[in-house]
């Protein structure tokens, strides 16, 4: 798989945890905010549409709507 491959992949990982919670990016921003993480709607939206942003963001992200647990099957 290529780069971009990788990052649409991951990407989409955090988006289908986000809608299998219901959790709009809004409200991602308030749950991070309530873990002490700074972000903006626009910015999640930009990283979560290029698919570019650190592990550290994607844990934030999945600690912060209280994912215990992924699956990375294809």
């Amino acid at each position: 798989m290529s780069e971009t491959d990788w990052e649409k992949r991951v990407s989409n990982l955090l988006k289908a945890e986000l809608k299998r919670k219901g959790i709009t990016y809004s409200q991602l921003v308030e749950k991070l905010a309530e873990i002490g993480v700074e972000e903006k709607e626009a910015n999640i939206k930009n990283k979560l549409s290029r698919g570019k942003f650190s592990a550290v963001f994607l844990l934030q992200s999945l600690q912060a709507i209280g994912c215990e647990s992924l699956s990375l099957r294809s």
